[in-house]
């Protein structure tokens, strides 16, 4: 299996998660919402479309067979999960979730953009 192989299946399964979890993905994030308050459904509905988005962007580079411009996009899409580890940690949600979370997905992201760019 080459590099440029691993690197397009592990940003199919980020691109897949951001296309069919996006809900859970919220849940999952670090920050219990409250959701009894209705501002809550306009913080999924925004997490939705970003992720959504995300997963569709990946996707139309794979398709493409764009392996370097999907490598630095992914590599730029890295501040993502920085920064939810930051917000995370800010308002109150758990370490573990922060760098289990989110920590790893950068990593993860940061391998699969090196792998794609030494394609």
């Amino acid at each position: 299996m080459t590099t440029m192989t691993i690197g397009y299946i592990l940003a199919g399964l980020i691109g897949a998660r951001f296309i069919l979890a996006p809900r859970v993905a919220a849940a999952g994030y670090g920050v219990q919402p409250d959701l009894s308050q209705r501002s809550v459904g306009a913080y999924l509905s925004v997490k939705g479309v970003r992720d959504i988005a995300s997963g569709l962007i990946v996707f139309s580079l794979m398709a493409a067979g764009a392996t370097h411009p999907l490598g630095w996009m992914i590599l730029a899409a890295t501040i993502i999960p920085i920064g939810d580890a930051i917000i995370v940690l800010g308002h109150g949600g758990t370490k573990s979730i922060a760098f289990g979370v989110h920590g790893v997905t950068a990593v993860v992201m940061l391998i699969t953009s090196a792998l794609l760019l030494i394609s």
